[in-house]
């Protein structure tokens, strides 16, 4: 059962929404409440000591993740399905090496430079000033999926990647709960773009496979062990 938290009344509104809705998730995220158990408007207000508005934009802001869903009476956690996480995995890899396989096979096909070297500037600055280690990191993250297939010159592809990380955005967040998780992720990028602008594209194909499939390993293992604790609370409730 989460612990009741004071948040102090001098707090301006919106940093009392960001504050509890940061609590939730990380009480999500780490298993302290279970599937059973159902967030209200009025049980997230009494245990922080706010008022309804702000509890109610930190629930919705926690829905728009997909880690809440709203029920008849307010709302539940999300049970992660694992096989539909492998599926939406296995179809990200597939959209993301295409950007890179497209301009192995076809000389024609031309990465913008440009794009990626302001790509490779931006992780750069991030890794001489890595940020904390928390959840949001994983829209960052996106971007640079993004923009690395968008320099590839196919639109398609970039749309249906942004289609699918919405929907695993959720889990992929357990991707950087992990210490030294956003070290590595910035190394790792760098290391593919250096690749890319290098022409070399086999090596940068290579280095994106295996970064996407350690991603993978470690938001399995976080997952299940989050489903696992959850239902564990939601027993002894």
């Amino acid at each position: 059962m989460a612990t009741p938290v004071r948040i102090r009344t001098t707090t301006p509104p919106g940093s009392l929404r960001d504050t509890v809705y940061a609590a939730l998730r990380d009480d999500l995220m780490n298993g302290r409440i279970g599937f059973e158990q159902r967030l209200t408007e009025p049980k997230v207000s009494a245990r922080f000591g706010i008022s309804r508005t702000p509890a109610r934009e930190a629930l919705a802001m926690l829905c728009a993740d997909g880690l809440l869903r709203r029920e008849e009476v307010g709302f539940a956690p999300v049970r992660p399905s694992i096989p539909v996480v492998r599926d939406l995995y296995e179809l990200r890899l597939t959209l993301e090496l295409s950007g890179i396989q497209r301009a192995i096979t076809n000389p024609a096909v031309v990465h913008d430079r440009d794009a990626l070297l302001a790509e490779r500037e931006h992780w750069r600055v991030l890794r001489a000033e890595p940020p904390e280690q928390q959840p949001g990191f994983v829209v960052v993250d996106e971007e640079f999926h993004v923009a690395l297939l968008a320099a590839a010159g196919n639109g398609e592809l970039v749309r249906a990647l942004t289609a699918v990380n919405a929907r695993i955005r959720h889990v992929r967040m357990f991707d950087f709960m992990v210490n030294n998780r956003i070290e590595v992720t910035i190394a790792e990028h760098l290391a593919i773009l250096d690749a890319v602008l290098a022409g070399e594209l086999a090596q940068a194909h290579g280095l994106l496979h295996r970064h996407i499939g350690e991603s993978l390993d470690v938001v399995l293992d976080r997952v299940t062990r989050a489903v696992v604790a959850m239902s564990m609370a939601s027993e002894q409730e």
